[in-house]
């Protein structure tokens, strides 16, 4: 249910943006100890367990209705173990008791800012929030958007900030990657449109027609390579433009067969573009 893949792809984001933040090129504060950032990243970890396991119990019936594929569809652990939903449940709170107390021992002993704790947990609330809740994003249209907000931007400028890069920079770095990532999950929601709406989870991808996502994505990606263009160093940039035929390809297929080229689109901007960062530092 923690689906450990994603959980090591989300490590390589903020891995991603500490490299970013080292760089100089956004900023200079003063950067956390080796303790703090180990400590930043073991907090990361269960969060995203936590939000992964509480989206695992918030989609059990979407879940159990649709047909997995490896990038959509939930784990479909409680189904094969034959386990109750209160299960993940507990799981998902036991996570986040352990990311808020984390985080506080960090505050308290100094090995985190309070930015950096801030930032901690507005994931942890903000990615519960994509689940569950009074007004769950994920069930009202936002879900995507909030998506990509929480792991494409927020998550690498907390590796950023970790680094000393200040907020605001380091925040706008990361908007092309949030972009790009948002392509990533029209493409991946799709698979489970029907089950969703079934559900009465409505995602963009279960209320748009085809011909809207790949509209929305083609503009969503082109804004993402221009705007890496305008913000970043140029070896950045050029490094990210070397995804664009998987993006396109993965704006053509919107609405149309399984996920795939524009998570690798996703993955490929990623390392690409975060070996640049790692160069420059």
């Amino acid at each position: 249910m923690s689906r450990p893949d994603q959980v090591l792809l989300i490590l390589v984001v903020l891995a991603v943006g500490r490299a970013a933040g080292a760089s100089g090129s956004l900023g200079a504060a003063a950067a956390l100890p080796v303790a703090g950032t180990v400590l930043t990243a073991v907090v990361v970890a269960a969060v995203a367990t936590s939000v992964h396991v509480v989206n695992e119990f918030a989609d059990v019936v979407t879940d159990s209705r649709t047909v997995r594929t490896r990038f959509s569809g939930g784990s479909g652990a409680l189904a094969e173990l034959g386990l109750p939903a209160v299960f993940a449940w507990r799981v998902a709170v036991g996570a986040a008791v352990v990311a808020a107390t984390l985080t506080a021992l960090g505050l308290i002993s100094g090995h985190l800012t309070g930015r950096v704790a801030g930032l901690l947990l507005l994931g942890l609330v903000g990615g519960w929030a994509y689940s569950v809740g009074p007004w769950p994003f994920s069930r009202h249209g936002w879900g995507e958007v909030a998506n990509a907000l929480l792991g494409g931007l927020l998550l690498p400028a907390t590796g950023a900030v970790t680094a000393g890069a200040a907020l605001g920079p380091a925040a706008l770095a990361f908007v092309p990657f949030a972009l790009i990532t948002l392509v990533n999950l029209l493409e991946t929601q799709w698979a489970d449109r029907e089950a969703d709406r079934s559900a009465g989870k409505h995602t963009l991808a279960s209320r748009l027609a085809p011909s809207s996502l790949r509209r929305l994505g083609g503009a969503a990606a082109l804004t993402a390579y221009a705007l890496s263009m305008a913000v970043h160093p140029w070896p950045v940039a050029v490094a990210g433009l070397l995804a664009v035929p998987l993006s396109v390809l993965g704006v053509r297929r919107l609405g149309g067969g399984p996920p795939g080229p524009s998570v690798a689109a996703m993955v490929a901007v990623l390392l690409l573009q975060g070996a640049a960062w790692w160069f420059l530092r």
